[in-house]
């Protein structure tokens, strides 16, 4: 039994995919995932969305965390680590994008994932209509790289967080501004995603007791 789970993305290919991809796009990807079944693992979402492109590896399991899913004890936590599992990937250039085998075994409930997927489309649905490509120096290479390193101290910050409540959404929304940044190449959302995180770590500093 491989330990690993992987979804290969071509490095060549997955800035253009990302920018051709729309967030709604995921969400329908999302959905497809949950369809006909009870239980949906973490595996069968990173079949459904990682060919999508590194953005969208790291924004789904952020914005996941900011709905109704992220209030359950330890799931901030994980989603942070899977998180991180791709932003170190990214970091290091590496072509294929897995999963350890036993994250892609765990599951979630596919109601729960769907009802998480409506509550994201209203704000995927805008990034559609105003989000493009625009100042694109800042979401090209290496940006990815610089990206991945900035979420990996984000990913770091949730678990302390989950003592506060609602806090860890405050990394894990940064970083779904990043993801979204890079799938679509949007400079704007990169430099606002970048002021958010010096303000993130401004109100994590303050909120720790």
């Amino acid at each position: 039994m491989n330990l690993f789970g992987s979804c290969r993305i071509d490095p060549a290919k997955s800035l253009e995919m990302e920018a051709m991809t729309k967030a709604t796009e995921i969400l329908s990807a999302l959905n497809d995932a949950a369809e006909g079944r009870s239980e949906v693992t973490l595996g069968h979402v990173n079949d459904q969305i990682g060919h999508r492109g590194t953005g969208a590896l790291l924004a789904i399991p952020a914005a996941l965390e900011i709905t109704p899913i992220g209030g359950i004890p330890l799931v901030p936590s994980t989603l942070a680590f899977i998180v991180a599992i791709f932003a170190v990937q990214i970091a290091f250039g590496r072509e294929d994008m897995w999963l350890p085998g036993f994250l892609e075994r765990r599951n979630i409930s596919a109601v729960k994932l769907t009802n998480a997927v409506d509550k994201l489309r209203p704000a995927a649905e805008w990034s559609d209509r105003h989000l493009g490509k625009h100042l694109h120096l800042l979401t090209d290479e290496p940006a990815p790289r610089i990206v991945a390193v900035a979420i990996l101290v984000l990913c770091a910050l949730v678990p302390p967080l989950e003592l506060v409540p609602f806090a860890s959404s405050i990394p894990m929304g940064v970083i779904v501004l990043f993801g979204l940044a890079l799938v679509t190449r949007d400079g704007r959302v990169m430099a606002l995603a970048w002021a958010a995180s010096a303000i993130a770590l401004w109100a994590v500093w303050k909120l720790w007791p």
